[in-house]
C-alpha cells in the first residue's frame, strides 16, 4: 500500500463533489428545472416539486466531472512523458526523473492540477519512503483507469522485468501514446463543435416558447389552461429532453 502526506484521489472515475460543488449544483440545478417547468407548465407548486429532479441529475453532474478530470490527466501525462523521456535520455534513472518532473511541469501547471498532485505523491514516497518508482506507477496506473497511462506503465514494467533499452523503449512508447493522444484531443475538438451546436439548438424550443408567452400570451394560452394542452407541454418537453439525451449520446465518440 502506497503511503503519501497529501491526500491522493482514489479512483479518477468516481468524483466526489465537495461542500461548495454540491451546493453550487444543487442551486443552479434546481433553478434550471424549476424555469424550465415553470414555463412548460405555469404552475408553481409543480415546478417547485419538480425541482426535485436535480436530485437524479447529480450523477451525472459526478459523470460528467470525472471525464473532464480523466481527460485532464491524460493531457498533463503527455507533457509529464515528454520530461521523463528527456531525463531517461541525460542518463537519469526512473526514479530520478520522476523526481525531476515535478520541478519541470510545476512551470506549466499550477499545484492543485491533478498530475502535479500525482508527481508530489510520488516525490515524497520516493524521497522519503523509499518505495519503488515501478510500485508508485503502477498505482497511479490502477487509481487513474486511464487506457494510455496503464499502456505505459505496463510497457516500462515490462522493460524493467526484461532488461530492454529503458532510453529507447521509453521514447518510442511515449511518441505512440503522445500521437494517440493528439488525434484524440483533435477528435474532441470537433465533437466539442457539434456538441454546442446540438446544445443551442436544443435551447430554440425553450427561447420560443418564452418568446411566444411574451409576445403572444393569449394564443398559447390554451396549452396552459386544458388538459390536452397540458398533455401537449408534456410530450414536447419529454421530447426535447430525449432530444438531448440522444444529440449528448451520439457525439461522445471513443477513440
Amino acid at each position: 500500500m502506497v503511503f503519501a502526506m497529501e491526500k491522493m484521489i482514489r479512483d479518477y472515475s468516481v468524483y466526489e463533489l465537495s461542500k461548495k460543488e454540491k451546493t453550487v449544483v444543487f442551486l443552479g440545478g434546481y433553478f434550471c428545472i424549476f424555469t424550465v417547468s415553470f414555463l412548460f407548465y405555469h404552475n408553481v407548486m409543480v415546478s417547485l416539486i419538480s425541482g426535485v429532479l436535480i436530485y437524479y441529475c447529480i450523477p451525472l453532474v459526478k459523470k460528467h466531472l470525472a471525464a473532464k478530470r480523466m481527460l485532464s490527466l491524460n493531457g498533463q501525462f503527455k507533457d509529464m512523458l515528454y520530461s521523463l523521456s528527456a531525463s531517461v535520455a541525460a542518463g537519469r534513472q526512473m526514479a530520478e526523473a520522476l523526481v525531476e518532473a515535478e520541478d519541470s511541469l510545476s512551470l506549466m501547471y499550477g499545484r492543485q492540477e491533478p498530475i502535479m498532485k500525482e508527481l508530489r505523491h510520488m516525490k515524497v514516497n520516493i524521497v522519503e519512503n523509499k518505495l519503488s518508482d515501478k510500485q508508485l506507477l503502477m498505482d497511479l496506473a490502477f487509481r487513474s483507469k486511464s487506457e494510455d497511462i496503464n499502456n505505459f506503465v505496463q510497457v516500462y514494467v515490462t522493460c524493467r522485468s526484461m532488461g530492454g533499452n529503458l532510453e529507447k523503449i521509453i521514447g518510442h512508447t511515449t511518441e505512440v501514446l503522445t500521437d494517440k493522444m493528439n488525434i484524440e484531443r483533435e477528435i474532441k475538438a470537433v465533437t466539442s463543435q457539434k456538441k454546442l451546436e446540438g446544445r443551442i439548438i436544443s435551447l430554440m424550443p425553450l427561447v420560443m416558447l418564452l418568446m411566444m408567452n411574451i409576445l403572444s400570451a393569449s394564443y398559447i394560452a390554451p396549452l396552459y389552461e386544458t388538459w390536452g394542452g397540458r398533455l401537449i407541454m408534456t410530450v414536447s418537453l419529454a421530447a426535447m429532453g430525449y432530444g438531448v439525451y440522444l444529440m449528448e449520446k451520439l457525439s461522445n465518440v471513443e477513440v
